[in-house]
């Protein structure tokens, strides 16, 4: 038997109902010009045939793609969650979304690419670390919008978290419950990294106390080589991570080490990332409203490929949000 495997047309659902190929085209588009029943005669016979609108043709003809490219971090747990925001806020939109991973070998101006080669309108960039000429430089070929990164260049969107007001929450929510030693595992050169360090020297100054810094990073890594260095060289009463998965590797080594959290040491993370909630971690963190962002961020796309778009450069902030779980107590608890 032979199995016919070209895809349906037009002229075949045409030749299906009786009718001109210009009707069936009317119908498709759903636009006046056909009778009830002349409607209900070519979409059976489309359903018939399996007839689906070739959308990526139309848009080709109308030289537009309505595809936006989003190049995230494959290893960060926020932006998984963010890409879901977005997902939802494309459609809305009437915008399908790509994507391309940065990884450790695969690095931004290789997944930017890639978006580019598949001929997105747009792209977006979640946190990315690409140096900032390379950015304005890719603003100049597409619209760009930058998400959770603070950026200098009036060229770029930019739709971020507050990060700074962020670990200023953190640190009085320590201070509140009464800690005087509080240490800081920072970002390193993550984006965010140096708001949220400035944000709790701020906080520790108004409280009048000393800040502590230690390094870190994005991962959990990070966060355990810091509290190895603070189990061999004295233990804080608390301990404000740079995002959820370094906090993680603070409370893994604590745990090994048999050091109680909160009895110990409080610890707060950033993010409030789906992990932080599992019933086992229980992890105080301050919350970004990852709904806002991605629906910012497609917004501000859409203002500038369907009209009105405005002058460049706008950085729209948003609020986070402490959120209190049991790993945070008072001191001396």
């Amino acid at each position: 038997m032979e199995v016919n495997s070209r895809r349906p047309t037009l002229q075949d659902v045409a030749d299906l109902a009786g009718v001109s190929r210009a009707l069936v085209s009317i119908v498709i588009r759903d636009v006046p010009g056909a009778s009830d029943a002349t409607r209900v005669r070519v979409k059976a016979a489309a359903d018939e045939l399996g007839y689906r609108p070739d959308n990526a043709a139309r848009l080709l003809r109308q030289h537009r793609s309505r595809l936006i490219g989003v190049s995230y971090v494959a290893a960060q747990t926020f932006h998984a969650e963010l890409l879901d925001e977005i997902y939802m806020a494309a459609e809305r939109s009437r915008y399908d979304v790509v994507l391309s991973a940065v990884s450790e070998r695969r690095p931004d101006s290789r997944a930017t690419r890639t978006l580019l080669d598949d001929r997105c309108e747009a792209i977006l960039l979640l946190g990315s670390q690409a140096p900032e000429a390379e950015i304005v430089d890719l603003a100049d070929k597409v619209p760009v919008v930058v998400i959770a990164r603070k950026m200098s260049s009036v060229h770029v969107d930019v739709v971020r978290t507050d990060d700074e007001a962020g670990a200023v929450m953190a640190v009085n929510h320590l201070v509140e419950l009464g800690h005087r030693s509080i240490a800081h595992v920072d970002g390193g050169r993550g984006p965010g990294a140096q708001e949220r360090r400035q944000g709790y020297r701020k906080a520790m100054r108004a409280a009048g106390l000393e800040p502590r810094i230690l390094p870190g990073g994005l991962t959990e890594e990070f966060g355990a080589a810091a509290a190895r260095s603070m189990v061999e060289g004295g233990l804080p009463g608390a301990v404000f991570a740079f995002n959820d998965r370094c906090a993680l590797g603070v409370l893994d080594v604590f745990l090994r080490a048999g050091i109680s959290v909160p009895g110990d040491v409080s610890v707060i993370g950033f993010d409030n990332s789906a992990l932080a909630g599992l019933a086992h971690i229980d992890l105080t963190s301050v919350g970004q409203d990852t709904a806002f962002l991605g629906g910012a961020a497609v917004e501000r796309i859409s203002e500038r490929l369907d009209g009105g778009s405005g002058p460049l450069g706008k950085d729209i902030v948003a609020q986070p949000q402490l959120v209190v779980r049991g790993s945070t107590g008072p001191a001396g608890h």
